[in-house]
């Protein structure tokens, strides 16, 4: 952390609780809708408002009802700070700590506000500048040495918050922490403004991925290929034909391997499921609402439902499986992720053969999750890879194989992704129970819009190359992203080392603020003494008078 060995001669360290003249626990009090005599109404501060202090300054803060003798100790004062000393979780330390300004107490400024208590309030000396103390204790949260002052639990830390008042505060004279606090200001009003520019063309991405996909599948991107190889585009009759060849002909193969296996699993004695014939195809009615909320296709493409593509989609296996590196690898809901197989957490378990024929995967197949609690993940894919083919997969997925004569196998890895089947995927699986489930009937019946196989790959290839760029791009933005918060703190550990604006040896030493907070501290002690014995004169005086 910062040191002060090369620092200003007029800087001087010193422990946090020699700057803080007031330390009281906060109070959550009770539900707004009681009614208790003695109580009042205000907002309590919690944890959860820390996360966007700088924009919403607290006005989230829940409106709740507490002792009115508790509100008199507690209500929060500009300059006031507050510091979680309880919560936090794996990813997130407690310590981190607000100011109260003029911005937070003029939301609702007729209702009082408090700290849960979660936190507690430290009331700084008014001989130092409270912005600059605040900014110190933000440096100090992120620079990660909190960390040597929790307790508990990951999931549930505490701040040991008497060891924290004994940490040091790098103490500038008075006229020095002002100036330091004016070019924090102003440097981060900067970094902010960047930030916020950054923010947007991420948020602009996001938009402009949705409309890559969008147009992909409505034929937009090979607008130009279309008119370029117009002698090779089949009309509708003419693909519905073709698809229909194609399907009968994979049939007859899965006949004739389904026949070879039999007197293989009959010695055996196992039952081989016999492939179903397809029906046979027809176009799509447009009284489909999907179909009739759409805008109109391409020459040569038309609306099929994805039953008509694949094979029988298959669930996966529901044997319990363990982190004991036996047997075959299983694939599970997280090993699915961003369109891809992640096979870092894998679980095993050991199979007969006729269960690893009929849970093995191949190269080009899909893997859906079909059940979750958040409907967002319903319908998530990954591309089974060659190094993936070795695995097998679990219950809550389903396997889709798609006809790869008829039907690109990332050509419909990217149409999943797309608004039109999130559409159709979230109303067929959302449910009020809190588990969402998609099942192999309902995905055969989602429609999609579908060119031939030549165009089919020549969309993702162009898709692909444009996502490509917006992907790279979005990487940049986020490293920058992190950059600036890099920049923040090196930005602090500038301003608390003397090295962000210049010293002024005229200034009054930090020394000789420790010996008017002393004093004022002693004022504040005599003034409680004071207030404490009239208050007890006067409820005598009361009782007396009740008497």
């Amino acid at each position: 952390m910062i040191k002060l060995s090369n620092s200003p001669k007029t800087w001087i360290n010193t422990p946090l609780e020699t700057l803080i003249t007031y330390v009281l626990g906060g109070d959550w009090g009770k539900a707004p809708e009681s009614r208790i005599e003695g109580y009042s109404k205000v907002f309590c501060i919690r944890g959860t408002e820390f996360r966007h202090w700088s924009l919403n300054k607290g006005c989230s803060a829940s409106l709740r009802l507490v002792k009115e003798a508790s509100l008199k100790s507690r209500k929060l004062k500009e300059n006031d700070i507050l510091v979680e000393i309880s919560g936090g979780g794996p990813e997130q330390p407690v310590g981190r700590t607000v100011l109260i300004d003029k911005a937070c107490l003029a939301i609702n400024p007729n209702t009082p506000k408090v700290g849960t208590n979660f936190l507690r309030l430290m009331r700084p000396s008014t001989i130092i500048n409270a912005k600059y103390l605040n900014f110190f204790l933000n440096c100090f949260y992120s620079s990660g040495e909190i960390v040597k002052y929790q307790a508990g639990s990951n999931n549930l830390r505490n701040l040991k918050f008497n060891n924290y008042l004994g940490i040091d505060i790098p103490l500038a004279p008075v006229n020095e922490q002002n100036r330091i606090v004016e070019k924090i200001e102003e440097l981060f009003s900067e970094l902010d403004k960047g930030i916020e520019s950054l923010k947007t063309a991420k948020a602009q991405l996001v938009v402009y991925r949705k409309a890559l996909l969008k147009h992909a599948f409505e034929g937009k991107l090979t607008e130009q290929w279309r008119k370029e190889n117009a002698d090779d585009i089949l009309s509708p009759n003419q693909q519905l034909t073709h698809i229909q060849q194609e399907r009968e002909e994979r049939y007859q193969q899965q006949l004739d391997n389904w026949q070879a296996d039999i007197e293989k699993w009959e010695i055996d004695g196992k039952e081989v499921k016999k492939p179903n014939k397809p029906k046979k195809l027809k176009a799509l009615s447009t009284d489909e609402s999907y179909i009739n909320s759409s805008i109109g296709l391409p020459l040569g493409w038309i609306y099929c439902s994805l039953g008509q593509l694949v094979d029988e989609p298959t669930y996966g296996t529901s044997k319990k499986c363990s982190y004991e590196k036996e047997g075959k690898g299983v694939l599970r809901i997280p090993n699915v992720a961003h369109n891809i197989i992640d096979s870092s957490d894998l679980k095993y378990a050991d199979f007969e053969d006729h269960e690893i024929k009929s849970y093995q995967l191949h190269e080009g197949d899909i893997v859906i999750i079909r059940s979750n609690g958040s409907v967002s993940l319903v319908g998530k894919g990954a591309l089974i890879d060659q190094k993936d083919t070795h695995l097998l997969f679990a219950g809550y997925l389903i396997r889709l194989r798609a006809n790869p004569k008829i039907f690109y196998p990332k050509y419909f890895l990217y149409i999943l992704q797309s608004h039109a089947l999130r559409q159709q995927i979230e109303g067929k699986a959302k449910s009020t129970s809190g588990v969402n489930n998609i099942n192999t009937g309902e995905l055969q019946s989602l429609v999609i819009s579908l060119p031939n196989i030549v165009e089919q790959k020549m969309v993702i290839s162009l898709l692909e190359s444009n996502l490509s760029l917006c992907d790279n791009t979005m990487q940049d933005i986020e490293k920058n992203l992190r950059v600036s918060e890099v920049l923040r703190q090196s930005i602090l550990e500038k301003a608390f080392s003397g090295q962000l604006v210049s010293s002024d040896d005229s200034d009054e030493p930090a020394s000789e603020l420790l010996r008017k907070i002393e004093i004022e501290k002693v004022e504040l002690a005599a003034i409680e003494k004071i207030v404490k014995a009239a208050t007890k004169k006067s409820k005598a005086e009361a009782n007396k008078a009740k008497a």
